[in-house]
């Protein structure tokens, strides 16, 4: 991928990772409002609010920040398959991804009573506190993901070995892949 093309693609991938992580944070934070507060109306808008926060921000970032995140691997040193920090933030976020899609279900329910009536402090407390767990859990997932990416740790996959000892076969190759990207 070329240099100018490459930083576009990280640009676009820690934006939308960046705005995933902070669109969740706010879920979590209007997910312990709902769940806290005793004033009806605050409780009520902000089940409303988690609700097309998740649907109109997080879920279209979810999807963008794994889009993207695929396709900056594979115009890079890094790759898709080569490293398993690069696998595990790959695992990591389909498996959010999926995850939040059930997870939304919970929020659409809480959300449709919470339009309709009032809630009051048992009404539908176990969904209500799943908000705020899933919440928490998705926020510490995406830490994760975070870290990976700033500390890149070491260890190559059996698929990154073989394709080191196919470039290092090859009349000219390189040696060892020392896992540091190609400068620019």
């Amino acid at each position: 991928m070329p240099p100018g093309l490459r930083k576009l693609a990280l640009t676009t991938h820690v934006v939308t990772s960046v705005g995933w992580l902070g669109s969740v944070t706010v879920f979590l934070v209007l997910a312990v409002v709902g769940l806290t507060s005793q004033d009806t109306q605050r409780v009520r808008g902000a089940y409303l609010a988690m609700e097309t926060t998740g649907w109109y921000v997080i879920v279209p970032l979810a999807f963008a920040s794994l889009l993207t995140g695929i396709v900056q691997s594979m115009g890079t040193t890094w790759g898709l398959l080569r490293h398993y920090w690069v696998l595990m933030k790959l695992v990591l976020t389909v498996v959010a991804t999926f995850l939040l899609l059930l997870h939304m279900q919970v929020a659409d329910l809480v959300a449709d009573v919470a339009a309709r009536t009032v809630l009051s402090g048992g009404d539908l407390s176990g969904m209500r506190i799943q908000l705020v767990l899933d919440a928490a859990a998705a926020v510490a997932v995406l830490l994760t993901t975070t870290s990976l990416s700033i500390y890149k740790p070491r260890g190559i996959t059996r698929y990154g070995w073989r394709v080191q000892q196919q470039r290092a076969d090859r009349p000219g190759g390189a040696a060892m892949d020392t896992g540091a990207p190609a400068q620019a």
